[in-house]
């Protein structure tokens, strides 16, 4: 396959995935909630449960709301899922399946009157992503707990601005009772959705690169992956073209490992003498 034509698939997976994930379009007509049984089962990126047309459930949403359960099963099944399609695709899922990454790669396209690749402190802001998985997502759904027992979704209630965009403003705009209800809360979560969509402006993937705790555990597994970037040394001249290219700035002809890289392909495309590929690495005999 040329690498072009691995670029325009990707454009093609994203609408896709997008699409496949929020199909339940009676969602959007009658403000219902889908509950059927796809929504058993966990979508590999970032898409949230509320969201009216949404088929599936949320990994994260999954994983917070169920740490605490007195049947762990549910718990057990969201970590197992993140870690099958962590450990065989990783970061992939971010660059070519998730709803959010799409909507933040197709606002960066719009012309603005400067990009930035890199901000200041940009080497410890990729870390914040790690402490709002460890916090928000594992440690306060665990151990604050109401009189019941029972803990919150704290990223998903305070922080998630996903669940803002696809739940929680089509449920307001299509319920008089919610609209009603506004409270600080939703507020918040929209000055925090406004944020990210502004920068998503400016910056390449604001939420992916220093917010998203799903991002984070793929993350994780950027080395161990099975659908990875892999280098052909033979070929490799470290040229550069391929950082130039990225708009991460990542020296993948250095490290196809890094973890902030998301598999998007760029760099393979960008690259004139074929040393990068996308795909399950080959052994050399």
């Amino acid at each position: 396959m040329a690498e072009s034509r691995m670029i325009k698939m990707r454009c093609v997976s994203q609408a896709l995935f997008a699409a496949l994930s929020n199909g339940y379009a009676k969602g959007f007509a009658t403000a219902h909630i889908f509950d059927g049984k796809s929504k058993a089962f966990c979508t590999p990126g970032m898409n949230c449960y509320s969201c009216p047309g949404a088929l599936f459930a949320c990994p994260i949403g999954s994983l917070q709301a169920t740490l605490n359960a007195s049947e762990y099963r549910i718990a057990l099944y969201a970590a197992g899922f993140l870690c099958v399609f962590g450990a065989f695709f990783g970061r992939f899922i971010c660059g070519f399946l998730c709803p959010f990454g799409f909507l933040q790669d197709v606002l960066f396209k719009i012309p603005f009157v400067k990009k930035i690749r890199r901000v200041k402190g940009e080497a410890g802001l990729r870390f914040v992503r790690f402490g709002i998985l460890a916090v928000f997502v594992v440690i306060l759904p665990l151990f604050v707990v109401d009189f019941l027992g029972m803990g919150e979704p704290w990223f998903c209630k305070y922080i998630c601005p996903v669940g803002t965009l696809e739940g929680g403003i089509p449920l307001v705009l299509l319920n008089k009772a919610m609209r009603g209800a506004i409270g600080w809360l939703f507020r918040w979560k929209l000055c925090l959705l406004a944020l990210t969509l502004a920068s998503s402006l400016v910056v390449y993937r604001p939420f992916c690169r220093w917010i998203c705790p799903l991002g984070a555990i793929y993350a994780l597994f950027s080395r161990v992956a099975l659908v990875n970037i892999w280098i052909d040394s033979e070929k490799c001249i470290s040229c550069e073209m391929c950082q130039k290219k990225c708009k991460l700035d990542i020296p993948i002809y250095k490290n196809t490992a890094d973890m902030d890289c998301i598999r998007c392909a760029e760099c393979v495309a960008a690259c004139n003498r074929g040393a990068l590929h996308l795909g399950i690495r080959k052994k050399r005999p």
